[in-house]
């Protein structure tokens, strides 16, 4: 089929990079996908390589000849003239935000009917990726499991971008946007050898001015890395003990890491984030041992600024960090189980067609 995926870049580049994890997932599977986006300017970093069967194209380029599937992503709208006049009317999808709000379950795969401006009438079917079966489940492309598996601990993938690990560190990756939180962390990382490991981005900036030119604080050192090509960004997750990841793209990717991982939500004057974390983190921790799921959510409160919380306990507590890691394998396994994104949007469209 060819899919027509469109996507505007609104700031932090989350929303491009579930563009293109979504348009090569599906380009992978044999399909056709053209890419129209607003601003493609990240994806000379985040894809340098392109991915057969994917077109990029402007926001401004129109349609291709004949889509059999048009997608817009996060309700941020399509170009124009979706489709071209005459031609048959494509199944028109609204790929929604990850949650784990029960609103998702209730909205997914809902009908809204319209007519937009140059369009003729049409409905557009609401896709919401999510935590069950009653959702549209993960972004996880065919093979991902067995290519982490087969990676292993990661220490010379890391020497080989200038981030060699010494015997005994444990390593911590931290993708984040500014955060109040940032020094309470430093002092916590820095009571054990730590490497802590800083992709671009606003707390990678906080951590440099708080920790000066050497970098150092006690037994921790950071080291600013690249910009990442999101095969290697998967790799930096692999190699780490722990992993600070925000938003939706690298949220999802510290699934499949298997790792310890911590979120940060993108903050919404409203408040909303605070009760998204919240029912992520009730789904999170069924089944987590109630010291574990006290002193996790505690974290992800006190990191989201959310709520009062300590920071320290699940990362300096021997006992904590191995129900923590076991839980985070659990978790990864039990979603792994599940059809993943792209399966489940392929089963829906056929239905639609």
């Amino acid at each position: 089929m060819q899919w027509d995926l469109s996507c505007r870049v609104v700031d932090n580049f989350g929303d491009i990079g579930v563009a293109w994890r979504l348009a090569a997932d599906l380009a992978g599977r044999g399909e056709s996908v053209r890419l129209a986006v607003d601003d493609a300017s990240a994806l000379a970093w985040m894809a340098p390589n392109g991915a057969r069967g994917v077109e990029v194209v402007r926001w401004s380029d129109g349609a291709s000849s004949a889509p059999d599937v048009v997608v817009e992503l996060f309700g941020a709208g399509r170009p124009p003239t979706a489709w071209p006049t005459g031609v048959r009317a494509p199944v028109l999808v609204n790929l929604e935000h990850l949650s784990a709000e029960p609103y998702v379950e209730r909205s997914h795969g809902l009908p809204s009917p319209a007519q937009r401006p140059g369009e003729p009438p049409s409905t557009t079917w609401f896709f919401y990726p999510g935590f069950t079966g009653a959702t549209g489940g993960l972004l996880r492309e065919p093979g991902l499991l067995e290519r982490r598996r087969a990676f292993g601990l990661g220490d010379d993938w890391l020497a080989s971008i200038g981030a060699d690990a010494r015997v005994g560190e444990r390593r911590v990756s931290l993708f984040g946007y500014r955060n109040d939180a940032v020094p309470e962390l430093l002092d916590s990382l820095a009571a054990a050898p730590t490497l802590l490991l800083l992709p671009p981005g606003a707390a990678a900036d906080h951590v440099v001015a708080a920790l000066g030119a050497s970098l150092k604080r006690g037994a921790l050192r950071a080291v600013r890395l690249p910009l990442l090509a999101q095969p290697d960004f998967d790799r930096l997750l692999w190699s780490c003990q722990l992993n600070f990841v925000r938003g939706e793209d690298s949220f999802v990717r510290a699934f499949w890491a298997g790792a310890p991982f911590v979120w940060q939500l993108y903050v919404q004057d409203d408040g909303a984030h605070a009760k998204k974390l919240s029912a992520f983190l009730d789904r999170f921790l069924v089944g987590a041992p109630p010291a574990l799921a006290a002193a996790l959510r505690s974290l992800f409160v006190c990191w989201n600024g959310t709520g009062s919380g300590k920071l320290a306990p699940p990362m300096s507590d021997a006992t904590l960090r191995a129900a923590w890691l076991a839980h985070c394998a659990r978790w990864r396994e039990a979603l792994a189980a599940q059809d993943d994104l792209v399966t489940r949007l392929l089963r829906f469209v056929e239905a639609k067609r």
